[in-house]
């Protein structure tokens, strides 16, 4: 039995954000030590997250998204006072931010398009 094309599209969206989830992480703890691969490891996540964008949100998930992007983007640096650990929980929140602001922009623009677009 195939899957439908909405299906597989759901499940890359899905299996990108698992992934760019698993960069994240594990990049804010290799950058707190060495800081080789930041460049190519943001741009791997900004097309993750525009590839979640298209294909995750749903119109329904838009407000909740723009909500905990907004919250990853004010805490991410509020735990580097704390010492050892601050600024490697700030560094994965960071790549975490990095993963869902194209996302975030995406839902932004097609909540924009709709509340715009003339009709119903």
């Amino acid at each position: 039995m195939a899957l439908d094309k909405s299906k597989t599209l759901g499940l890359v969206g899905f299996w990108s954000f698992i992934v760019g989830l698993i960069i994240a992480v594990v990049m804010g703890i290799v950058a707190t030590i060495s800081p080789a691969f930041v460049d190519i490891t943001i741009i791997v996540l900004i097309i993750l997250g525009i590839i979640i964008g298209f294909l995750n949100i749903t119109a329904k998930e838009v407000p909740t998204l723009l909500l905990a992007v907004i919250a990853l983007i004010v805490v991410g640096n509020v735990f580097a006072p704390l010492p050892g650990i601050g600024k490697l929980i700030g560094s994965i929140l960071t790549y975490v931010a990095v993963l869902v602001s194209p996302a975030a922009i995406i839902a932004a623009v097609k909540a924009l398009w709709a509340i715009g677009k003339p009709g119903d």
